[in-house]
C-alpha cells in the first residue's frame, strides 16, 4: 500500500510516551507508514511498537543514525520525525495529510505540555526564533519532502545538533513553512535540569557549534562521555536488523 507520509520515531527506553503517540497515530495508519527506530531499548519500547508501527528497526543508540536508518527505508513522499514523547492533536494529523504543494520542509509551533506561564513563554520564543532564522530542532516536528532529504544528503552523522545541521542545509533549498495547528511537547528536560540552567545550555551548545566546535566535542562535555561510534565521523548505517515484515 502506497502512504503519502512516512512518520519516523526514534526511541531508546521511552515506552510510556512511545505508547501514547503511536496510539495517537492509529486514526491514519492506513494514509501514513509508521516507522520507529531503536536504539537499544532495555525497556518496552521494542513490544510497543510492534503492536502499533508498520515497521521497527534496530540501530545502534544516537537520533541522527537512527532517523536516517528510518528514511532509508520509507516509502512515503513526505518524512516527518517525531520524538518518542510528542503529542499529537486530532486537528495537526489532519493538517499534515494534506499539506499544500508549494511546501518543499518545515516543522511544527509547539507548545509544552506544562501549562505554567513560564513553558508558554519559552515556547513563544522558541517558536519565533525558529521562524527568524530558518533553524529548528527535533521536538518541532520536522518534515521534508523524501526527494528533497535526499538530494541534500540526509541527516549528517552526528551526536548533537543534526537537526540544527539539517535545517541549515534546508533553509537554503526553500523557505521553512509550518502547519497552523500546534504540536505539544514535553517540559520533562526543563523539568529535570531547570529551566534557565536548560535555556543557557542550549544557546551555549548552539553558539559553540555555530563556531565550528566539533559536534563529538559538545556531546563529550554535555554528557561526560564519548558519543556511540563516535558519530562526528562515522557514517549513517548501511544495513540494519528489521523485526518482521512491514505491516499493513
Amino acid at each position: 500500500m502506497s502512504r503519502r507520509m512516512s512518520i519516523i520515531i526514534p526511541v531508546l527506553n521511552d515506552a510510556a510516551a512511545l505508547s501514547s503517540l503511536l496510539v495517537s497515530l492509529q486514526p491514519v495508519r492506513d494514509s501514513a507508514e509508521i516507522i520507529v527506530v531503536d536504539g537499544g531499548s532495555a525497556d518496552a519500547s521494542c513490544s510497543v511498537a510492534e503492536r502499533h508501527a508498520h515497521r521497527l528497526l534496530h540501530t545502534a543508540p544516537g537520533r541522527a543514525n537512527q532517523m536516517q536508518a528510518g528514511a532509508q527505508v520509507a516509502t512515503g513522499c513526505w518524512l516527518w520525525f517525531l520524538h518518542a514523547d510528542s503529542v499529537l492533536s486530532p486537528s495537526l494529523l489532519a493538517e499534515m495529510q494534506q499539506l499544500p504543494e508549494d511546501f518543499q520542509w518545515g516543522r511544527c509551533d509547539v507548545q509544552f505540555d506544562d501549562p505554567r506561564r513560564v513553558f508558554r513563554v519559552i515556547a513563544f520564543f522558541m517558536n519565533w526564533r525558529s521562524r527568524l532564522t530558518g533553524i529548528c530542532t527535533g521536538d518541532q516536528g520536522i518534515f521534508v519532502r523524501r526527494d528533497l532529504f535526499s538530494a541534500i544528503g540526509g541527516f549528517a552523522s552526528l551526536p548533537l545538533m543534526e537537526d540544527v545541521e539539517l535545517s541549515a542545509r534546508l533553509r537554503k533549498r526553500a523557505r521553512l513553512r509550518r502547519p497552523i495547528a500546534l504540536l505539544v511537547t514535553s517540559a520533562r528536560r526543563w523539568q529535570s535540569h531547570g529551566v534557565l540552567r536548560t535555556i543557557l545550555l542550549m544557546w551555549w551548545l548552539r553558539l559553540q557549534f555555530s563556531l565550528g566546535v566539533p559536534a563529538a566535542t559538545l556531546h563529550r562535555r554535555y554528557y561526560g562521555r564519548e558519543a556511540h561510534g563516535d558519530g562526528a565521523t562515522a557514517k549513517p548505517p548501511l544495513a540494519r536488523h528489521e523485526r518482521g515484515e512491514p505491516r499493513a
